[in-house]
């Protein structure tokens, strides 16, 4: 206690003597030592008798300009009055609109010091605790306040509103709400955005957090914080993008040496959910239902259900079919038929003579939905659905598999859906990604309708069907090479409300052009967009991590695929040339991003070294061949199908790396960190980035303490390219830096 007498003193003598843009001190003498309090960083060190127990943002968006409102809730668990030293970090530019906080009558002060003078107090912290912690607010402004005082056992509010502009690029604003990206973070966040525009709103985007977005109207969007993401460290980013035509497109871009990364973001018009254009795309949907004996009793009836509330969701004159099936395959007609009214009757009434008994032919059951003549101007759509493995006719995995992809020549989207875990999942999984479909697994206890009906909403009046994006020169012509390793290889249809996210590399830093072809509102459409790099920058750096999550997905997909040929059945050949050439770059990618997976959440457990990477291929391997490539079915399959879907599909970064394990139970792996565009790996009390870890054995070339003039002349060093964060993680740190392997310690 009386170091932390010591230190609190210290510090509050030294913010007050900083100079005059420091906020006005309490001027009746405090009892007792005031508190550190940082709501955006993780604790610092110094014991906290002060706790946040949540923090509220609330933020209104008018184009560029923001007006953000946070309120803070502290905690004083002891039993004395305290005072605490509340440091809130700010976008540059940003004004003090209001601040406020309980207990005195004027509700407080509060004034901003630029981010020189912030600075100066990260510097003095750092020297004081041996924390490196608020470094991640390098370069940004502060506000500083004093707040007592805070009553014992009481909750203080404390309110703080500020306004700021959005940088604007290209008809896109860009929103961010600093915040630490430790693990080590869990402070509940509830934050709400109202974004309003002067024009169309086109889509809105975060790619920092999972959120909810409800259009209020065509220049409204109401966005939160998904309630799975309120202890999801990390600055909130929010993207809007304002309308500019019929699909308006924007880009992110991460520089390399040469080339770099892009993320291109596309929404949809405003008006689309209400476009009469939209009524002339038509749908065709087929029913593909498994009636085998283990569908008896309450699954049968609920998909009974399921059935009659898609084909209650379809407009009259849009076409439906029924497939049922156990050891045989058995049709409502033979080919799709127009929804009228006595359509619909005879449905019912064939629905309700559906009986389960008999086996499970998969096989025949897809070739007869996938072989019906199509309806012209409609778009095919599949919904399959079985409870089990092929156990009738053809029940070979990759014969299955290519009948449904290779023989799919209407081009039909194939939606699967899996009733319990007695299904092969990887089959089902690779059937819907190749048709531009979804895979949706029905847990035992949960409501098999629910989950049909929750997909089919969706496919409301496809806005943009068979998209296809490519790179192009100047003048509009092909321009291979230019980009490569663009994600996902087949984007799906856009319907109302949809984006498209798609991801890969560039080479070069001239301007990047793209075609998006497609049928928009029924009809074929060209459209065309053009990107200058100069806005490149490493603030970007989500886009190569979720480039690689990708990446690190169709990886794993692909070795998944493997488990279907015959090599690879239990007690089969595990070396295979193909193989280890997979688990190699699935590993790359994983060590350099710090992106780990359930096959390879062993790199960040202590004992493992980073720098044999013999031995870390083996484990991978051997993690794979029995995963990924052997369970073909059961709950420990279905986990590795629902961490399949997220890892392709991913649009948000996982900082916590979160993935389901072979339970169905969520896992975080908190001694990984992904800070900035570096991955840091911990071991003991170090953490070693993960560009240094061929080399973590080595003599490093400097060591550096914390605190010292080399520090601050690191500190610069790294601030210039936006990379001071990586600085902040609590212990030793081994990096590098310029080619050179540097120790920081304290």
């Amino acid at each position: 206690m009386k170091l932390l007498r010591r230190i609190g003193l210290t510090l509050a003598a030294t913010l007050v003597t900083t100079g005059s843009v420091l906020a006005q001190s309490v001027t009746t003498p405090t009892p007792v030592e005031p508190q550190i309090i940082v709501p955006h960083c993780r604790p610092m060190l110094v014991p906290q008798d002060i706790v946040i127990q949540g923090v509220d943002a609330d933020v209104r968006l008018l184009d560029q300009s923001a007006s953000t409102r946070i309120e803070i809730r502290l905690h004083n668990h002891t039993s004395r009055m305290r005072e605490a030293q509340v440091l809130i970090p700010v976008p540059n530019g940003a004004v003090i609109h209001r601040y406020h906080y309980d207990g005195l009558p004027d509700g407080g002060e509060a004034k901003i010091l630029p981010r020189e003078d912030a600075r100066r107090i990260y510097d003095q912290i750092v020297r004081r605790l041996k924390d490196p912690a608020l470094l991640e607010f390098v370069g940004l402004n502060i506000v500083r306040s004093s707040v007592f005082p805070v009553q014992p056992g009481a909750t203080q509010r404390v309110v703080l509103e500020y306004e700021h502009l959005c940088p604007m690029e290209n008809g896109r604003f860009d929103y961010e709400l600093p915040r630490s990206e430790s693990v080590s973070y869990a402070i509940p966040w509830d934050i709400d955005v109202d974004v309003r525009a002067t024009r169309p709103l086109s889509t809105v985007y975060s790619p920092s957090h999972l959120i909810e977005a409800r259009r209020e109207s065509g220049r409204q969007f109401e966005v939160r914080l998904a309630d799975s993401a309120s202890l999801e460290p990390g600055p909130f980013r929010l993207s809007c993008l304002m309308e500019m035509g019929e699909v308006t497109a924007s880009l992110f871009a991460y520089p390399t040496e040469n080339g770099g990364y892009f993320m291109l973001l596309a929404g949809l018009p405003a008006d689309a959910a209400t476009d009469a254009r939209l009524e002339s795309v038509r749908r065709e949907v087929t029913l593909v239902i498994d009636r085998s004996g283990s569908m008896q009793g309450e699954k049968l009836d609920q998909v009974r259900e399921a059935a009659l509330q898609v084909l209650a969701g379809l407009d009259d004159g849009e076409m439906f079919n029924i497939i049922v099936y156990n050891e045989a395959v058995d049709r409502f007609a033979e080919g799709p038929v127009r929804k009228s009214k006595t359509t619909m009757q005879r449905a019912r009434n064939y629905l309700d003579g559906v009986k389960a008994r008999g086996g499970t032919n998969i096989h025949d059951a897809l070739t007869a939905a996938l072989d019906q003549d199509p309806t012209e101007g409609s778009l095919p759509i599949v919904l399959f659905l079985t409870d089990g493995l092929p156990t009738v006719g053809q029940t070979s995995e990759s014969v299955i598999r290519t009948a449904a992809i290779d023989g799919n020549h209407f081009d039909r989207r194939v939606f699967t859906f899996g009733v319990g875990v007695d299904v092969n999942t990887p089959l089902l999984e690779d059937i819907a990604w190749e048709t531009r479909g979804t895979t949706t697994f029905v847990l035992p206890g949960e409501d098999v309708e629910v989950k049909v009906a929750g997909v089919f909403r969706k496919l409301s009046g496809p806005v943009l069907a068979e998209p296809i994006v490519t790179s192009r020169d100047a003048q509009g012509n092909p321009e291979p090479g230019r980009v490569r390793d663009v994600l996902p290889r087949r984007i799906p249809d856009l319907f109302r409300g949809d984006q498209i996210v798609l991801l890969g590399e560039y080479v070069g830093d001239q301007p990047l052009q793209f075609q998006l072809d497609g049928r928009f509102m029924g009809k074929a459409k060209t459209f065309r967009f053009s990107f200058d790099l100069d806005e490149a920058t490493t603030r970007h750096a989500f886009v190569p991590r979720l480039w690689a999550s990708r990446k690190i997905g169709v990886l794993i997909d692909a070795i998944r695929e493997m488990g279907a040929a015959s090599g690879f059945t239990p007690g089969g050949p595990i070396e295979d040339p193909r193989l280890q050439e997979l688990v190699d770059e699935v590993v790359r990618l994983s060590t350099e991003f710090g992106i780990l997976t359930e096959y390879t959440a062993f790199l960040a457990q202590e004992g493992t070294s980073l720098a044999r990477r013999d031995l870390v291929l083996e484990e991978t391997a051997d993690n794979l061949m029995e995963r990924a490539i052997r369970t073909r079915s059961g709950l420990s399959s279905v986990n590795q199908d629902y961490n399949s879907q997220i890892l392709k599909s991913q649009t948000c970064v996982n900082l916590g790396n979160r993935y389901w394990n072979a339970e169905m139970e969520s896992v975080t792996l908190s001694n990984v960190q992904q800070i900035v565009d570096r991955a840091f790996y911990q071991r003991g009390q170090r953490w070693i980035d993960s560009r240094a870890a061929a080399r973590e054995a080595d003599q490093p070339d400097r060591t550096v303490a914390i605190g010292s003039s080399d520090y601050t002349r690191l500190v610069e060093q790294l601030g210039t390219d936006g990379r001071a964060a990586c600085l902040s993680l609590n212990g030793e740190i081994l990096l590098i830096v310029e080619g050179e392997l540097i120790l920081v310690t304290e």
